[in-house]
Formats: C-alpha cells, structure tokens, sequence
C-alpha cells in the first residue's frame, strides 16, 4: 500500500470510529420488549411488564459500561456477551465473532487494561470496567502509526481478525512500549489467521514502535501520520 494510500485509510477509519463513537446511546430512549415488542420508557416498566405477561421467561439486566471513555446505561438480556452487546446496543463492529469459543482472538478488547476475549464475557459482569475497542483505538493519534504500519504492511488478506490483533498489540505496548519479537509473537499467540499473515505481524508492530519513539521508517514519521 503507498503512503497515499495509508494516509487516505487512516484519515476514513479514524473518522468513521470518531463518528460512530458520537452515535453510540448514554441510555435507551425507548425499551422494546424482545418478546413481544412491546415498548416502555423505564426498566422499571419493562421488569413489571415481564412479571404479568412473561413470568416463565427471565427479564433484561440493566447496567452501565464504560465504553472507550464513555458511559453508556444499557438494558439487554442477562445472557449476551459482551461481544453481542458492543454490536447490538452500541453499533460496534470492530470486535469480530468467529469462533466464538474465545479460541481465535477476533473478537479482542481490552478491559482494564488487559485483553479480554468479548465472545466469552457476559456483558453483566462488566460493569465498572474500563473497555476499550478497537474504534476507541483508531481516534487516538498516538496510535495512528501501528494502524499506519498494519496498513503498509498489508498484515490482513480478509481482514476479519485484523481488529483482534490490532487491540492486542496496543494492550501489549501499552505494558511494554519496546517488545522484542518474540514478546510480540507471544502476546499475539491467542490471535488467529486463516489467510496466514502472521509473518508480518510483527514487522508491523516493530516498526510502529520505533516511528512512535521518534525514528524515521521508510522516510515516513510519527508527525506525517498525525497530520495525514
């Protein structure tokens, strides 16, 4: 990929976080009812409508996450995953379902400061974490040169894991801003390719590194990419 053409991808996927960050809901404005449909203002209203007219069945959870920085007061059905939650209630995408087994990565976030595995957490449990996605990730300038380089790199063919690894790698330099490659390879082992790019992985993440400490890599700089 040219540098044009990095630049370009940046500036889109950077806009399209920021955007659909914006969107994301501090609290539902209407409560539909996943059974029937019907709609309610309060959780309150919907817990009582489910006693009268669905007292066999278990009635939504509310709980407010913390999602890339903002609070976000949810009501959802007791058994979805964290993973289901970002997607259905807060329209993020970035955290793909694949195996969902949590045994391919794909679905990475980072949860206080430490990969989770979204497909495999209930969105329950969360509450009081500090979740981070890979869209939170992409409107963060500092971050701009490992998206830059995954890009130079072509380190996706379908690009479907890409998100996983690209979250698992800053959860990794957020601990150790210098890894070596192998320390690269091990954080990233729970991440998995089918199309086979893991090769470049590293190279991507090594070079990220040093144009966030300041060097030149092929002529390009931490300050291009921030202004690109």
């Amino acid at each position: 990929m040219s540098d044009n053409q990095v630049r370009s991808t940046l500036k889109s996927a950077s806009e399209q976080a920021a955007a659909t960050i914006a969107a994301m809901p501090a609290k539902p404005k209407i409560i539909a009812c996943p059974l029937c449909g019907r709609q309610f203002l309060t959780h309150t209203e919907l817990t009582a409508h489910y006693a009268a007219e669905h007292p066999d069945s278990v009635a939504p959870v509310t709980a407010t996450l913390n999602v890339n920085g903002k609070n976000c007061e949810l009501i959802f059905e007791p058994f979805m995953t964290l993973k289901q939650v970002l997607q259905y209630h807060l329209g993020l995408i970035g955290a793909k379902e694949m195996c969902d087994r949590g045994a391919c990565g794909s679905c990475t976030v980072i949860m206080d400061g430490r990969p989770a595995l979204s497909c495999n957490i209930l969105a329950s449990e969360c509450e009081g974490k500090i979740i981070e996605t890979v869209e939170g990730i992409a409107v963060i300038p500092k971050w701009k040169p490992l998206i830059d380089r995954y890009c130079y790199w072509d380190a996706m063919q379908c690009g479907y894991c890409t998100p996983g690894f690209l979250v698992t790698a800053k959860a990794l330099l957020d601990h150790n801003p210098n890894p070596t490659e192998h320390e690269i390879k091990e954080a990233l082992s729970g991440n998995i390719c089918i199309c086979g790019t893991q090769p470049r992985h590293s190279q991507a993440i090594l070079e990220a590194v040093l144009i966030m400490s300041g060097h030149a890599v092929h002529g390009y700089t931490a300050s291009e990419v921030d202004n690109g």
